[in-house]
């Protein structure tokens, strides 16, 4: 971590995660990276944790006007998590919510099968499963993700990142068997704001990390 506070990148990151997990004993039997920013992530915790790596894919909701702003998220096998408060707040439509759930089910399904080419999702059922991103400001997506995760009958889900507000990490309590993040500032605005570089990963550089490169 830098001199201010933040992380470098999304390795130094990813390995300051890695080095929590392994301090709190945790014992994973797979670890799943949300793509793109979490695949960096989640290479530095499979190799500290001595796990396999593949993805869960869940895809952001937008507001109307303001996609960069959650109302909801949708794994790649149609579930949902949609925040009631928001879309009343905002007045949103069903109709529009809907019609976002299914265009975004279909890019979920996309990103994950152009990741995995030919190879079979990896199977949570039973097993100890370690979900990470690069940080989680609404904590919509990783919401999603875990859904997923549980309803593919995984038996404990340890939910991992670097950053997020006190708020959602206990959103995120409620549906993980636990939750582990490095920093939990008060004053949250975008997950970027806590890394000294936070460029956009590719899908050829983030493909590289299930295979294993760096």
């Amino acid at each position: 971590m830098s001199n201010n506070g933040r992380f470098s990148d999304r390795t130094d990151a990813g390995e300051r995660l890695a080095a929590e997990l392994v301090d709190r004993g945790v014992d994973a039997d797979l670890v799943l990276a949300i793509p793109r920013g979490g695949l960096p992530l989640g290479r530095a915790v499979a190799d500290a944790l001595g796990a396999p790596l593949d993805i869960v894919v869940a895809s952001k909701i937008g507001a109307p006007g303001n996609p960069e702003y959650a109302i909801g998220a949708v794994a790649s096998d149609g579930s949902a998590w949609v925040d009631d408060d928001a879309i009343d707040r905002l007045g949103v439509s069903d109709a529009y919510v809907e019609r976002e759930r299914e265009r975004e089910t279909e890019a979920a399904r996309e990103k994950a099968s152009r990741y995995r080419g030919d190879r079979d999702a990896s199977d949570p059922t039973g097993k100890t499963v370690v979900v990470v991103d690069d940080g989680a400001a609404t904590g919509s997506t990783a919401l999603a993700a875990v859904r997923l995760v549980r309803t593919s009958g995984a038996d404990r889900i340890v939910l991992a990142v670097p950053v997020a507000p006190p708020e959602t990490v206990t959103d995120l309590e409620a549906v993980a068997d636990a939750v582990v993040v490095l920093r939990t500032p008060s004053t949250f605005g975008a997950v970027g704001a806590f890394y000294d570089r936070f460029d956009q990963v590719s899908d050829e550089e983030a493909m590289t990390y299930l295979d294993g490169g760096s």
